[in-house]
């Protein structure tokens, strides 16, 4: 596996960074840095205290997997914010979607669903709060299709593009057979996805109470064997996971008590178990933390 190169890259919808602030051993450590054998990393770091930014691989574009989620929650916060919604609107649950490919109808099952009691409320009326709350704590696909189909792919995909993730494809929701096959899948890059955190946490994303709303519901993510198990145990992290087949992600922003938040997001393709992308993922937050926080 050949080493990862440093990508700087200009342009940037964020502050200019600031020269020297991300401590140049956690720069050249993570540089240098070499996956197992055989797998693929991006990561994109950001200082939100000085606008200064690390990419190592962060435009490696790759399947999202539920990372796809948190650029549905901005759509529906901004949608909120201009009075075509309410967090409190209210959403027929419904397991009935059309395929992209063809406009046929599928069904998602329950056994493939990291969250199960929706499935229990169909014909029920849900609000789009607790659907939001769904898809990302426990990144439920049921609930994230429910949103896409109110809200639409290519908004959604508008709306990341002018936050500057100008690379990230939304074409559809989750579970669209028919369009995997074909290759038709919702794909990201780090710096997407670090783009888009950074956006929220700035407030550039949405109202202040709807970014409230959204680090709020980032918060209590459930999944946290990734980035947030290489930080001390009790650090606020506000963060989304995503995984299929060969592929975990994670996309977080960590809240140190001694200093500004950071945005960290590592992309990963290619571990054979899940268990062992989040060992490294954590590996490379603790290192990112002891880098910009100091020894836990």
């Amino acid at each position: 596996m050949k080493r990862l190169s440093l990508l700087l890259l200009a342009m940037l919808p964020l502050a200019s960074p600031a020269v020297g602030q991300i401590p140049r051993s956690l720069r050249s450590n993570l540089e240098a840095g070499v996956p197992p054998t055989g797998t693929e990393v991006g990561l994109a770091l950001i200082d939100l205290g000085t606008g200064d930014s690390l990419w190592i691989n962060a435009q490696w574009r790759v399947h999202a997997a539920s990372t796809m989620k948190v650029p549905v929650l901005i759509e529906l916060a901004q949608r909120v914010d201009v009075g075509q919604y309410g967090w409190e609107w209210p959403v027929l649950v419904k397991n009935e979607f059309q395929s992209i490919v063809d406009s046929s109808s599928f069904q998602l099952l329950v056994p493939d669903d990291s969250e199960k009691t929706l499935f229990a409320r169909e014909g029920e009326m849900v609000t789009a709060r607790e659907l939001a709350r769904l898809m990302i704590t426990w990144s439920s696909n049921f609930a994230t299709n429910l949103l896409v189909d109110q809200l639409g792919a290519s908004r959604i995909q508008a709306t990341a593009w002018r936050l500057g993730a100008d690379s990230i494809v939304v074409l559809r929701g989750v579970e669209d057979q028919k369009a995997y096959d074909r290759g038709l899948s919702n794909t990201t890059t780090a710096r997407d996805l670090a783009v888009l955190l950074a956006a929220i946490v700035e407030g550039r994303a949405a109202s202040d109470s709807s970014t409230a709303i959204m680090i709020d519901i980032l918060t209590h993510q459930r999944f946290r064997q990734g980035i947030p198990a290489g930080v001390p145990p009790g650090t606020r992290v506000a963060s989304k996971t995503g995984g299929i087949t060969g592929i975990n992600h994670d996309a977080a922003v960590i809240y140190p008590t001694s200093r500004p938040p950071y945005v960290l997001v590592i992309l990963t393709r290619g571990f054979a178990r899940p268990t062992d992308a989040e060992a490294y993922m954590a590996s490379i937050s603790a290192e990112v933390w002891a880098g910009l926080v100091g020894a836990p």
